[in-house]
């Protein structure tokens, strides 16, 4: 009898539990069709409208910017291959690529010589335009290359470089040390954010191209943000084991006179670590900020998106990109990782991480086809696996890279369909 009892008791209980299992999968199951309509609403429903986005560098061999029969090839492939967002890079290593007065004009010049007179910028809007298609102005914010004798650089001298803690510009070929060998430096001059002669140049040069091209669609930024070296330290207190940069003498003095500290020589203390490393994050909040404020007030139509580095920690302790708080105050629309991999694990895990900081619709993921020339596959496997997580869009890196290769266009043009 007590067998029985328990046999019961016992069978009682396990139906008591498919039941509760039943239940519990269709609740997730229906939970998740809701965030399926969910996404829909947010963005758009991704196969249907999802932005698809691809850079145009001002090195395309294409040139796009000197000939106007290749400007209108390049509308004609975006439109076969599916890409209806073109970042058209027009500033870069303190060079104008448009028709400016803050800076000097002789590649718009050039530009204008060889496409007959007519603006290959204006051109290339108007074609975009007519097939549906938006154009960004794509800027190199804080980087100048290797231009040591750019415009700025001029204008005030190298005073507005940022610098790490030996007094040094990022640059491989300064001065060295004996920890050079145990990390790489990015081999470029940056500007530092913190200097407001800075930040004035800056937004000058946002003004006038929004100013000169008021159809342009939006501003895309990339490089605003602070270089930095592999391997990158997670935060000032590595960086006796890493680089880091900041240390212009006007970032460090405005340091000192907001918190009474030298970063070069205040205690080893996590709080004083902790607010060196949030300072420098003000310094590209504040740019960010103040890019903002001109194109909202001025330009309220047009869209803000930024180039960003695909990791949570880097942005955070080594770029000193706080772009989950740019989302939060719309500073800016949308961001762009940076997800350049042949791994797509790698690239899946990036996106994923980055994407579960806020509404996907803000988060569009930038992949490397030009790392995919030898296996054009990992184009199409790395699409599909970014489709099934929703992001708010898709860019590629880059144009030139896609049209090159027979088989990379070809698996766009598939995709497309």
């Amino acid at each position: 009898m007590l067998f029985l009892h328990y046999s019961r008791k016992s069978n009682s209980k396990l139906k008591t539990i498919i039941f509760l299992s039943v239940l519990f999968l269709y609740c997730f199951n229906s939970r998740t069709a809701y965030s399926k309509e969910s996404y829909d609403e947010d963005t758009a429903a991704f196969e249907n409208t999802t932005h698809i986005g691809t850079w145009v560098t001002v090195f395309s061999k294409e040139e796009i910017l000197y000939n106007l029969k290749n400007a209108d090839k390049l509308i004609k492939n975006c439109k076969a291959l599916g890409i209806n967002h073109i970042y058209l890079q027009i500033y870069r290593a303190d060079t104008a690529y448009y028709n400016s007065t803050v800076l000097p004009n002789d590649a718009y010049s050039k530009m204008l010589t060889a496409t007959g007179g007519s603006d290959p910028i204006e051109h290339i809007i108007s074609q975009a335009h007519a097939n549906g298609i938006k154009v960004y102005a794509w800027l190199n914010i804080l980087s100048i290359s290797q231009n040591a004798q750019g415009n700025i650089i001029k204008k005030y001298g190298q005073s507005v470089l940022t610098l790490d803690r030996f007094g040094r510009t990022s640059l491989i070929r300064g001065e060295r040390n004996e920890m050079d060998k145990y990390y790489i430096r990015e081999d470029q001059l940056f500007l530092e954010p913190g200097d407001s002669r800075v930040r004035q140049y800056i937004t000058s040069i946002v003004s006038e191209i929004l100013k000169r091209y008021p159809r342009m669609d939006g501003i895309h930024l990339d490089y605003i943000r602070y270089p930095t070296a592999m391997p990158f330290p997670l935060g000032s207190r590595f960086d006796s084991h890493g680089l880091s940069y900041g240390y212009n003498k006007i970032n460090i003095q405005n340091f000192k006179q907001a918190t009474g500290l030298d970063p070069s020589t205040m205690p080893k203390t996590r709080d004083n670590f902790a607010r060196w490393d949030e300072w420098r994050r003000m310094q590209i909040n504040n740019l960010v900020k103040e890019i903002s404020k001109i194109v909202r007030n001025t330009y309220p139509d047009k869209k803000i998106s930024c180039a960003i580095v695909p990791s949570i920690d880097r942005t955070y302790f080594s770029t000193f990109q706080n772009w989950t708080y740019w989302l939060k105050e719309k500073f800016v629309d949308y961001v762009v990782l940076m997800n350049y991999s042949e791994d797509t694990h790698l690239v899946e895990m990036n996106s994923k991480a980055m994407l579960a900081q806020t509404s996907n619709s803000k988060v569009h993921v930038g992949i490397g086809a030009h790392l995919f020339s030898e296996r054009p596959s990992i184009l199409a496997e790395q699409i599909n696996t970014l489709k099934e997580l929703y992001p708010g869009g898709i860019a590629i890196f880059s144009y030139d890279d896609l049209i090159k290769n027979p088989s990379l266009k070809k698996i766009m043009e598939e995709m497309a369909l």
